[in-house]
């Protein structure tokens, strides 16, 4: 049986581009978000993972389901698969670049190899839908 790894991740768009964070020590950008704590639900997730990667606080009541997306995890041996759900939602504060956070980026459709296999389906709907360019 294939270990999971069960994740929430932020769809963050403007200008049709979307936010990428590369965490320190790994050569990919992703999706901001991470790793669901036992118990918590989609949004608590969320809202944690996103406080922790880019210090502003996500307004669960704006919060929408994009989809959910598995791939073969990045970095992880293979049949190791990464299961992501994905949310919009509207935020307050500055995004700032946490302290586990390398660098963020404003990423296109270009971008996608640099990204985790997991987010290459997101940008491909995203894409498709004319949300990114």
């Amino acid at each position: 049986m294939a270990a999971l790894i069960d994740t929430v991740a932020w769809v963050h768009l403007e200008d049709g581009k979307i936010l990428g964070a590369r965490s320190r020590g790994k050569d990919v950008f992703s999706i901001p978000g991470g790793k669901r704590a036992p118990g918590e639900s989609d949004l608590e997730t969320l809202t944690r993972e996103v406080r922790e990667e880019l210090t502003v606080a996500i307004d669960p009541a704006t919060a929408r389901h994009v989809g959910t997306y598995t791939a073969q995890a990045h970095g992880h041996p293979e049949g190791t698969l990464v299961r992501m759900a994905c949310y919009t939602a509207d935020y307050l504060g500055d995004l700032t670049a946490s302290n586990e956070i390398e660098e963020i980026a404003w990423l296109t459709l270009a971008d996608r190899e640099r990204t985790a296999p997991v987010d290459h389906a997101v940008f491909d709907d995203l894409a498709a839908s004319g949300r990114l360019r």
